[in-house]
């Protein structure tokens, strides 16, 4: 019976620490996604800038698309930093690892979780770093990468980079997507017509290719940020499954509490019965006696 009523009590804590995660990872998940229109508005404008920029070298001295045969590919993988967001890193590291064509190619990863089973699985990241744990440390962050994809490719370690990273699914299970960042698509950008040269300070080649650059680092800081939600969103669902099993636990604590109080009420019923029983035979037999 104490040993139950410990078991319950232990319970409503387990639930109350798991409703404060739940909560927890839901407004970090929100807050996340509200980041994502800014920096998307951030991406749209370079990305006009590099329209216009376009237009200011001959078509023959633009730079051309991403080639149709790969060379050596670097993977940047972001996974969790923190656990308990059920098998979300694993599925993100499975989908980099199984999308590898040579051993030759890199791997960064990102995330503390990541990093450790990748070294379960004896894979040593050309690259690693933790992920961040709030919104606020995602430019940072993406400066770094930033910063380690360029040692890379001026090492000529790789000519192709691929971002794979979760991608937040609401109600549904977090998807994972692969996003290719180099060789750098200028394609997608409409070359702008019919309107004033800019003035600029640089030759038309290096601003476009800074332009570039900082696309990339706003491609890397939404990634970063579409990461984190999707992996709180995976932490959330986490949490509301473990609150069911908690509860299914509790209801059958519960019923075993109420099981063996009554067969505690039971013992004392008839442990009282047995007294006054015991107590009239005493009666009777003394009347008998006189």
């Amino acid at each position: 019976m104490n040993e139950v009523t410990t078991h319950l009590d232990t319970t409503r804590e387990l639930n109350l620490v798991v409703t404060a995660m739940r909560g927890i990872a839901a407004a970090r998940s929100r807050e996340a996604q509200q980041h994502l229109a800014g920096i998307r508005a951030y991406a749209d404008i370079i990305g006009t800038a590099i329209g216009e920029a376009l237009a200011l070298v001959d078509v023959a001295a633009r730079p051309d698309g991403p080639p149709t045969r790969a060379q050596r590919h670097l993977r940047i993988v972001l996974c969790a930093e923190q656990g308990f967001a059920g098998n979300f890193s694993e599925r993100v590291l499975a989908a980099a690892l199984d999308a590898q064509e040579s051993s030759n190619d890199s791997l960064f990863v990102v995330g503390e979780r990541g990093l450790s089973l990748a070294a379960e699985q004896a894979r040593t990241p050309d690259w690693s770093d933790s992920m961040a744990v709030h919104p606020d440390e995602m430019p940072s962050l993406a400066g770094r990468i930033a910063d380690a994809l360029y040692v890379q490719l001026d090492a000529a370690a790789a000519t192709r980079v691929t971002l794979v990273h979760g991608v937040p699914g609401g109600t549904q299970a977090q998807s994972i997507v692969s996003r290719v960042l180099l060789p750098f698509d200028y394609s997608r950008f409409p070359v702008a017509s019919h309107f004033r040269p800019p003035r600029i300070t640089l030759p038309p080649a290096r601003l476009i290719a800074n332009l570039a650059e900082e696309y990339i680092y706003a491609e890397l800081h939404e990634a970063l940020m579409l990461s984190f939600a999707a992996e709180n969103e995976a932490r959330m669902q986490a949490m509301m499954a473990t609150q069911g099993n908690i509860e299914q636990r509790r209801d059958e604590l519960q019923a075993e509490f109420r099981r063996l109080r009554q067969e505690e009420i039971t013992e004392e019923i008839i442990e009282l019965s047995a007294s006054r029983l015991g107590s009239r035979q005493v009666a009777n037999e003394r009347i008998t006696r006189e």
